[in-house]
């Protein structure tokens, strides 16, 4: 038995309403934040953004604005504010594997911390996402989210 692997085209993809769930795992594997994002999703002349709406299961709200720039041969560029330098990323076959250092609010301030993320388009409407998260080379835990269009 085998399944077909979906085209993946990130500039289509995004350009709609999305809705994601998702948690933070834990290095010693304990759920410690569960959230569900509204994505706003458009194309642009050279990628797309995204406007992303954060609510987590502490009632905590956070907004966040991802900039796309698809850069050819599979290779894309990312913007957002909470982004140190840019993202890069690579698309090979259905899987956007995403690279960047990243200012995450933790313990009442910001830390830089480093997003490795694998994102794997399954149907060509499910997504799902994979960050491991470290800090100086040591994993913090994981971050779990499928994404699902809006209907």
């Amino acid at each position: 038995m085998s399944i077909d692997i979906p085209t993946f085209l990130p500039e289509d993809y995004f350009d709609r309403q999305l809705a994601a769930f998702g948690m933070f795992i834990d290095r010693f594997g304990t759920v410690q934040r569960q959230f569900r994002v509204t994505i706003d999703g458009r194309r642009t002349d050279d990628g797309f953004i995204l406007d992303e709406y954060f609510v987590y299961d502490d009632g905590a709200l956070e907004t966040r604005q991802w900039i796309v720039t698809a850069c050819g041969d599979g290779l894309y560029r990312g913007e957002c504010a909470d982004v140190l330098g840019h993202a890069t990323g690579r698309l090979t076959d259905n899987v956007l594997s995403w690279h960047y250092k990243f200012n995450l609010p933790m313990f009442g301030r910001k830390v830089t911390v480093l997003f490795d993320d694998v994102m794997a388009l399954q149907d060509g409407s499910v997504m799902v996402n994979r960050a491991k998260v470290s800090k100086w080379g040591i994993l913090l835990g994981e971050v779990l989210i499928t994404f699902r269009p809006v209907s």
